[in-house]
């Protein structure tokens, strides 16, 4: 293995770019250096910045007109199959507000129009390969049916959903935690980066694969919570992040504990992709596996309201045993009917110590295999040979 040590400084100083040595001689001063000159000079790295909808861009031909002479033909396919869409789209519009202005309008005939209405003006732009670049490179316009169809299929087709599901089945988070669970958008959790060295900068978020693990160093603060709602209209939705791997000693098994509860979350596809004010009601509390248990299942969910909730604030005492089913139950929050869902899993690292320290004020239990019993203590030290 290779080591490295600090060399012996020479008494020579040689200039970057020259040939020139210098040595500082009793006879001959030098002239002072200044403190700039002295530094090591870096080039400045340039860089455009990320495409996103702060740097937005816009979509160029790959190639130029005449290379490909097949790739011209291509678009003005596309394009003249647009316009006659577009064209079909305002006949079935003109034919939509007709019927709504009828006297007595017909609401299958009403819904009928509306449903081809919405199909038309989606394929009318999703073969153009700007709308399909632009969603590809984080410029989506969710207010464009168009556009919140080319990311819900993407989210539905391209694996995202399906490894989701997959990490929730396969670690039983459905039916130990929850019912059912059936998804209806995509929800992101970011959490800080994992560093070794503490850092002067703030620190990078990166998004969690659902079903990793994640220290709990990292999950000390509150995720970010980021969305991609399909609907237009506004809904209100109950966050809710529990950890259904507590010990309970009492009956010999596990309980749920309520880590963060936020409910009458207002969303649509229009509002910011980064979800605000979510930790004004019961506050996030991190997770603290505790020492000698299996690795816990640290859950979040965006359930759908039917109307405005009022939830009474969660006090500390009662996180430990929340129960869940019964919580859903009696606000009618059902997570088969829609809503986001995540999650991740932790260990016990000593973090954990100093959680129970500073958060709860207690010394953190530890946990571990019941003795195996003896099945001879009846027996031992008595003499076998005489009753």
């Amino acid at each position: 293995m290779f080591t490295l040590r600090r060399l012996q400084s020479h008494s020579s100083t040689r200039f970057f770019g020259t040939s020139v040595t210098l040595r500082a001689t009793s006879s001959s001063p030098t002239a002072p250096v200044p403190e700039e000159a002295s530094r090591r000079r870096r080039p400045l790295k340039t860089r455009r910045p990320r495409i996103s909808l702060e740097h937005p861009r816009e979509w160029k031909r790959p190639l130029a007109y005449g290379v490909l002479p097949a790739f011209d033909e291509a678009l003005k396919f596309i394009k003249a199959d647009s316009e006659a869409l577009k064209l079909e789209m305002q006949d079935v519009q003109a034919s939509l507000k007709a019927a709504n202005q009828a006297a007595e309008p017909d609401p299958v005939a009403t819904k009928q129009l509306e449903e081809k209405s919405n199909y038309l003006d989606i394929q009318s732009e999703i073969n153009l390969p700007e709308a399909q670049w632009k969603c590809a490179n984080g410029m989506a316009d969710m207010a464009k049916a168009v556009d919140r169809h080319i990311i819900e299929r993407r989210w539905r087709k391209e694996g995202a959903l399906d490894l989701l599901m997959e990490r929730i089945h396969q670690m039983h988070v459905v039916p130990d935690a929850f019912p059912d669970l059936h998804p209806s958008f995509d929800l992101r959790v970011s959490f800080p980066v994992h560093q070794t060295k503490v850092a002067l900068t703030p620190p990078k978020y990166k998004f969690v694969e659902p079903g990793v693990y994640l220290l709990p160093e990292q999950t000390v603060d509150p995720p970010r919570l980021h969305k991609d709602v399909f609907h237009t209209d506004e809904r209100l939705y109950t966050l809710i992040m529990v950890d259904p791997d507590v010990p309970d000693e009492a009956n010999n098994t596990y309980q749920s504990f309520l880590h963060w509860l936020q409910p009458n979350i207002s969303l649509s596809a229009t509002s910011p992709s980064l979800i605000h004010n979510i930790n004004s009601h019961t506050k996030y509390i991190p997770p603290h596996p505790q020492k000698g248990t299996p690795y816990h299942r640290y859950t979040i969910l965006l359930l759908p309201q039917r109307s405005h909730i009022d939830v009474p604030v969660v006090e500390m005492d009662k996180r430990i045993g929340f129960p869940v089913r019964e919580f859903m139950a009696s606000y009618e929050l059902d997570p088969s009917t829609g809503g986001g869902a995540h999650m991740w899993r932790g260990e016990w690292n000593p973090t954990v110590s100093i959680i129970y320290r500073d958060l709860f004020k207690t010394d953190e239990p530890v946990y571990g295999k019941p003795p195996k019993p003896d099945r001879y203590a009846d027996v031992r030290g008595k003499n076998r040979y005489f009753m």
